[in-house]
């Protein structure tokens, strides 16, 4: 589509083998267990979830992990073993070592397959140890990678609170999100600037990001007025927010979709749908939603996002014009594509593992906008994508940059195409205005260095070896 065509495009979308080639939902004990910080997570499983988890968390853990592997032997599998029992004995074990205030239980595909009971068991083994056991599914039959988080966040929602505290006192001391935007103030302070928020019904926000993010969100929405009531999952189980019906919810991440049904049907909240917060431009759509929906005329934001954009020119001079590619891996393809779109790339197809197009259709609304309004053609989605046809479509596409999973960096970078880890998205703070450096970084490190490597002369030098 060129700038001239005044028809505007629709999306395309395509389902292919129905495999899932990313990281094992299990994985999200990664982030969940440093964010929650009174939490213990179990994962029960064999040899192989153990391995995994070795292998794949080893490299970002610096001190003792609140996780621990209950690994299933042939004996348990074959039901010759008393799961209540081992369980208990295990649960009593994590309460006397490390007495956490909430105990998830992540079940996994082997506990899937020999149906292994875990909510029928947890509601007697919670009576008996005394801490709350909080079941999640998050096996990798049904779940891509970061769905493991959505299962977990859904589970919770079922924990939080339905009333609040009475007193003042205890309503301050419940709000882990004012606690941390008080800290070392005073209380004339603190009630001068409540008296700035607008009245509007109660918002709490879903999604697990970093305690920084939380601020920033949380701070941009004040800005318009808007107070944040609290954050699920919050820095504490004990800290888990009042939910109750009628309240409104915000998702800051696209994989949610099953924590938003939960919040809606069971706990009959209202879920406002928005683009995500990712991307200067994405950012400024999440908070004009938001107000939207209380009614407020939001101040600043077009200069806002227009002095972002300005501050990262360095690095859209690198990717203008050139072309992105996604494999599919963590469910965040849609929103980074979108922004990529926006930087001045263009995207021939965009991988991804699920789409739930209800709780994505503002993202999906936004990407279509966004191509139009850059005179670039629509990305074709291919959900649960087959690599083996990917593979054959990149090689005629020739993608300047291709997001994959790990898996397919190497022999794709082999074969003189540039890639990188989806997974380092899922792990660097790419949430709000304030970040939008730090996803260009990421982006365009391979760009970098594949332009320092050419000033060495190293690809001719490879060519040479080749020929030997």
């Amino acid at each position: 589509m060129t700038l001239a065509d005044p028809q505007p495009q629709a999306l395309q979308f395509e389902c292919e083998t129905g495999n899932y080639h990313t990281f094992c939902p299990i994985s999200c004990v990664a982030w969940l267990y440093q964010k929650i910080e009174d939490s213990f997570f179990l994962v029960i499983g064999t040899k192989t979830c153990g391995y995994f988890l070795q292998n794949a968390m080893g490299v970002m853990i610096f001190a003792e992990p609140r996780y621990a592997m209950a690994e299933l032997e042939e004996g348990d599998i074959s039901a010759q073993l008393n799961d209540y029992e081992e369980l208990r004995r295990l649960c009593e074990q994590v309460k006397r070592d490390r007495n956490p205030s909430v105990i998830v239980f992540i079940g996994t595909c082997t506990t899937e397959i020999i149906k292994m009971d875990l909510e029928g068991l947890a509601p007697k083994l919670e009576a008996e140890i005394g801490i709350p056991i909080v079941v999640a599914r998050a096996n990798g039959l049904d779940y891509a990678f970061t769905q493991g988080e959505d299962t977990v966040l859904a589970a919770m929602a079922q924990r939080c609170p339905t009333k609040a505290p009475t007193g003042e006192t205890e309503k301050e001391e419940r709000n882990a999100i004012q606690k941390l935007m008080n800290f070392g103030r005073k209380q004339e302070e603190i009630k001068q600037q409540d008296s700035e928020y607008v009245d509007h019904p109660p918002l709490v926000m879903f999604g697990s990001v970093p305690d920084p993010i939380v601020t920033q969100l949380t701070l941009e929405l004040k800005k318009q007025g808007i107070k944040v009531s609290g954050w699920l999952p919050a820095k504490r189980y004990t800290e888990l927010p009042v939910i109750e019906e009628g309240y409104y919810v915000s998702g800051v991440n696209p994989f949610l979709s099953r924590t938003a049904t939960t919040l809606m049907r069971r706990r009959k909240t209202k879920l406002i749908g928005s683009p995500f917060p990712i991307g200067p431009d994405g950012t400024r759509a999440w908070i004009e939603k938001i107000c939207s929906v209380f009614n407020i005329e939001p101040k600043g934001l077009e200069e806002r996002e227009a002095k972002i954009w300005e501050s990262v020119e360095d690095y859209l001079q690198l990717v203008r014009g050139k072309s992105v590619f996604f494999m599919g891996d963590n469910l965040l393809e849609i929103s980074l594509a979108r922004f990529l779109i926006r930087c001045g790339m263009t995207c021939p197809e965009i991988g991804i593992p699920y789409m739930d197009k209800r709780y994505q259709a503002a993202e999906l609304d936004f990407l279509v906008k966004t191509c139009n309004e850059m005179g670039v053609p629509v990305p074709k989605i291919i959900e649960k994508p087959d690599n083996y046809n990917q593979l054959q479509r990149i090689h005629a596409l020739k993608p300047d940059l291709v997001i994959t999973g790990m898996a397919h960096a190497n022999p794709l970078e082999a074969r003189g195409i540039s890639t990188k880890w989806s997974v380092e998205f899922t792990f660097a703070q790419i949430h709000g205005f304030s970040n939008t450096r730090d996803i260009l970084e990421l982006v365009t490190r391979p760009l970098r260095r594949n332009g320092a490597l050419q000033n060495m002369g190293w690809e001719k030098l490879v060519q040479e070896e080749a020929k030997i």
